[in-house]
């Protein structure tokens, strides 16, 4: 394992960290359902992706939500 020579300094430091920041996803309105969701991604929603039915979403019985 390398042993460093020199203290890194904080602008350096910095400067090194400098594409690390998070950026918050881009949302649009899903054309079926009107709720925002992922651009590129099936709506959570409703299940939705180009058109069709990607993804089937299941409806919350009274069963699962009580417990």
């Amino acid at each position: 394992m390398g042993v460093q020579k020199r203290r890194v300094s904080h602008a350096r430091q910095g400067e090194r960290r400098s594409h690390h920041a998070l950026t918050v996803p881009q949302l649009e309105e899903c054309p079926h359902c009107h709720q925002p969701k992922q651009s590129h991604h099936a709506c959570p929603t409703c299940g939705w992706y180009k058109g069709r039915e990607a993804v089937r979403i299941r409806q919350r019985s009274t069963t699962e939500a009580g417990s």
